[in-house]
C-alpha cells in the first residue's frame, strides 16, 4: 500500500470504462453484457477532477481506457485523453496514458488515438492464430485472428511501441510457447501473458502450466534482450534488484479506482461485471459525490503467506486476483502460488546461466538462493 503526502497519494489509477459495447464476444470474457451504453463525457472529465485532486503535487496519474472496446469510442478517448494532459499540467502531475484494445476496430479515428506518442499500447491475441480463434470470435462467431494480426502488422510498419496480452487458458496453456513464439516471429517484443482466473483449473492444468512456464523462459533466454514476457521481466527485476517504479497497482480503492459509463466506482475494472445494485465489489458513492478519491483502507495484507519462501517475491497480494479466484481480497490459490514460485524457479535458472535480461545484471549468488527458495516455498 503506498503512503500518502500530505493526505494525497504519490500515485493514483484511474481507468475509464469507456463504453459497455464490444465488437467481439470472447467466450472468456467478464466484462458483463455488451450494451449500447458509451460514457458521457462529463462523467469521465468529472472522473479525471478527482483523480488529479487525489494526488500529491509531483505525484503521478496512471490513466487507462477499458471497456467492452474502448476504440468504439475513440474520439471520447481522444477528447478524455487531451483534458486529462491539461489537468495534469495545471496540478504539477504527470500523467502515464493506458488502451487496452481487441485490435479488431481499424478506422482512422481508432488508429489516430493507437498512434498517440504517449499512449502504452496494449492489443490483446492468443497466440497462435487457431488457438486465438478458438475463444476470441466476432458478434457474428467470425474468427478474429486476421483483423487483429493486421493491427499488429500496421503498428510494426509504422515503428508504434506496443504490448500484447495474451489470455492464458486450461485449455489453451499447452501452447503458449508456440504462442510465444509465433508472436516473436512477427516482431512482437512486449508479451504480456495473464491468467484466465475465472476458469476452473485441475492439477494436470497447473503442471502444464509449469511446464510451459520453463520452456517459455527458455525462448525469453534464448532472446534477450529483444524479447520482453511480462511474467519473467516482472522477477527478473525483483530477484536482481532493479529500482521499480512507483506504481498505485494493486490499490484496490485506495489509489485504485475503475468508474463506469454510469458513473459507478469500482475498486479494479475486472470486477465490474453487470454494474448493477447486486454487485458486492461496487464502492460506495457514484463519480460526481466529492472532490477526491481519498478513500479508507479495504483490506489488509495477504495472511497465508507469511511463512512463503519467496513471498518477497510474489505478486498474490493482488486482491482483485484473490477475490476472484477464493473469494476472499487476502487469500490467493495453489494456481496463483504456482504461477509465482514457477517465474521465480526459471527466471533464477536463467539468471545463473550469467545471461542479463533486458539490464538486468546477472547475480549469480542471489539467482542460485532463490533457485533454492522457490523450491521450498509454498
Amino acid at each position: 500500500m503506498q503512503a500518502r503526502v500530505s493526505g494525497r497519494l504519490p500515485c493514483f489509477n484511474l481507468v475509464l470504462a469507456v463504453t459497455r459495447r464490444c465488437n467481439m464476444r470472447c467466450s472468456y470474457c467478464y466484462a458483463g453484457a455488451k450494451l449500447d451504453q458509451a460514457m458521457p463525457e462529463a462523467v469521465g472529465r468529472r472522473a479525471i477532477d478527482r483523480a488529479v485532486a487525489s494526488l500529491a503535487p509531483g505525484g503521478v496519474l496512471e490513466m487507462g481506457f477499458f471497456g467492452g472496446e474502448p476504440l468504439l469510442e475513440a474520439e471520447l478517448v481522444s477528447g478524455l485523453a487531451s483534458y486529462a494532459r491539461e489537468r495534469a499540467a495545471t496540478a504539477d502531475v504527470r500523467l502515464s496514458l493506458a488502451l487496452t484494445t481487441n485490435g479488431a476496430v481499424a478506422g482512422p479515428a481508432a488508429w489516430a488515438v493507437m498512434s498517440l506518442p504517449d499512449l502504452d499500447l496494449v492489443v490483446s491475441h492468443d497466440g497462435v492464430p487457431e488457438v486465438h480463434d478458438w475463444h476470441r470470435r466476432s458478434v457474428s462467431g467470425r474468427p478474429t485472428s486476421a483483423r487483429v494480426l493486421a493491427t499488429i502488422d500496421r503498428c510494426l510498419a509504422a515503428g508504434r511501441s506496443f504490448r500484447v496480452v495474451m489470455v492464458v487458458r486450461p485449455d489453451t496453456v499447452r501452447s503458449l510457447p508456440a504462442g510465444v513464439q509465433f508472436l516473436r516471429g512477427l516482431g512482437v517484443r512486449h508479451l504480456e501473458p495473464t491468467l484466465d482466473l475465472w476458469a476452473q483449473w485441475t492439477p494436470g492444468d497447473g503442471r502444464a502450466l509449469d511446464a510451459a512456464i520453463s520452456r517459455c523462459a527458455d525462448i525469453w533466454r534464448s532472446h534477450i534482450p529483444e524479447l520482453s514476457i511480462g511474467w519473467l521481466d516482472e522477477k527478473a527485476a525483483v530477484l536482481t534488484g532493479v529500482p521499480q517504479t512507483p506504481t498505485a497497482r494493486c490499490g484496490f480503492g485506495v489509489g485504485q479506482v475503475a468508474v463506469t459509463p454510469s458513473g459507478n466506482l469500482y475498486p479494479c475494472e475486472r470486477l465490474i461485471g453487470e454494474d448493477d445494485d447486486g454487485n458486492v465489489m461496487r464502492l460506495p458513492g457514484h463519480v460526481s459525490d466529492g472532490e477526491d478519491f481519498l478513500f479508507p483502507r479495504r483490506c489488509g495484507s495477504c495472511r497465508p503467506c507469511v511463512q512463503c519462501a519467496i513471498r518477497a517475491f510474489c505478486n498474490t497480494t493482488c486482491r482483485c486476483s484473490n477475490y476472484t479466484r477464493t473469494g476472499d481480497l487476502s487469500r490467493p490459490d495453489g494456481l496463483l502460488c504456482l504461477l509465482n514460485r514457477a517465474c521465480v524457479r526459471e527466471v533464477a535458472r536463467v539468471l545463473r546461466t550469467g545471461r542479463s535480461a533486458r539490464g538486468f545484471g546477472p547475480s549469480r549468488a542471489r539467482a542460485g538462493q532463490f533457485l533454492s527458495s522457490s523450491k521450498e516455498g509454498g
